[in-house]
């Protein structure tokens, strides 16, 4: 069943993840109206559970949305199911144009659908995405511990990568694919850890009977391994931002792209905030919920201050009750006086 969307609304949360969540939370207990708009595609989807969360770690990432939603609803904020076509500059804020043809108004805006992860194209690599292909060792680095781990070259920061999970194992193999070898100083690196380092582009994965058990290499050659780290290609899920000037810039890391803001999600067009992935490509799970509540409250903030500012505004007017009081005052004291 479609929830039923309001005219208008004080703020529209696009994007229905720990970030959007979470903000929509705060929010809602801030006795604001909102809508969440949750086109239902959360990157994290293909993990068991979530990890490094105080309290609910492990949790798998459905139940942790399923569990945000009816928080959200509880305090009588909107969770609606749809896609974002358009966003366009309107009165005193902004138009939210849905792929089903609905639209509705919002006081402000705050972005928070996340982004892509853009991964090598080698065969079986995606089919294993979330499970024993892996991204962030403090994500999944605890449950491929002591496991014999490779590390696939694939971006500026898989050096790093790897020196990372041999934390968590004493068996990583750094398959250099189709990037350049590394520099002397980054072999020096691997070697001191024990890092094994093998040439050779990367044709597919070995997976038995549902699992990863190597890495085969285009010679042939084909290297055991139980887990194999990709770092891929992030880029923020806000092309429907460029009809409000807002675009993709590229990360210093060179790791993607994302949305530039300040330290509290505002963004450079006023009355749009982001937060979570979609500019902080790094954040985990819970670093992006915090991000989601501090842009929230920073939301509510200017909205008090727009706020208190029209009503500083009628409170001086020619027809307020202080102006009449004024002049009633000033005309009961020419009575008296005799003027």
């Amino acid at each position: 069943m479609t929830e039923q969307l309001r005219n208008d609304y004080d703020v529209v949360v696009v994007g229905g993840g720990a970030a959007g969540l979470s903000a929509a939370l705060m929010l809602a207990r801030a006795r604001r109206s909102v809508v969440v708009i949750d086109a239902g595609a959360p990157r994290n989807i293909p993990a068991a559970g979530v990890h490094g969360l105080l309290a609910l770690d492990g949790m798998p990432p459905t139940e942790l949305l399923a569990r945000g939603r009816a928080e959200v609803r509880g305090y009588g904020g909107h969770v609606v199911p749809a896609q974002v076509a358009t966003l366009t500059g309107a009165d005193n804020g902004f138009a939210v144009a849905l792929a089903d043809g609905r639209v509705v108004r919002a006081r402000r805006l705050l972005v928070t659908t996340g982004l892509v992860d853009e991964l090598p194209d080698i065969p079986g690599l995606r089919a294993r995405w979330g499970r024993d292909v892996l991204h962030c060792p403090y994500c999944h680095g605890w449950e491929v511990r002591d496991q014999a781990v490779g590390v696939l070259a694939s971006g500026p920061l898989s050096v790093h990568q790897a020196l990372l999970f041999r934390q968590w194992s004493a068996d990583v193999t750094f398959f250099t694919h189709t990037m350049p070898p590394p520099t002397d100083e980054d072999a020096e690196k691997l070697a001191a850890r024990g890092i094994a380092v093998v040439s050779g582009e990367v044709a597919s994965l070995e997976v038995v009977e549902d699992r990863l058990v190597g890495v085969r290499l285009s010679d042939g050659t084909v290297v055991g391994r139980a887990a194999l780290a990709v770092s891929p290609r992030m880029t923020a899920r806000a092309d429907f931002l460029a009809t409000l000037g807002l675009r993709p810039a590229q990360h210093p890391s060179g790791v993607g792209q994302y949305i530039p803001s300040d330290a509290t999600g505002r963004t450079e067009v006023p009355g749009v905030w982001v937060a979570g992935n979609v500019t902080d490509l790094t954040a985990q799970v819970g670093a992006a919920a915090a991000a989601g509540a501090a842009a929230a409250a920073q939301i509510n903030a200017d909205l008090v201050a727009t706020d208190t500012q029209r009503a500083v505004d009628a409170h001086r007017g020619p027809f307020s009750a202080e102006s009449e009081a004024r002049i009633c005052e000033r005309v009961t004291g020419e009575r008296r006086h005799g003027l």
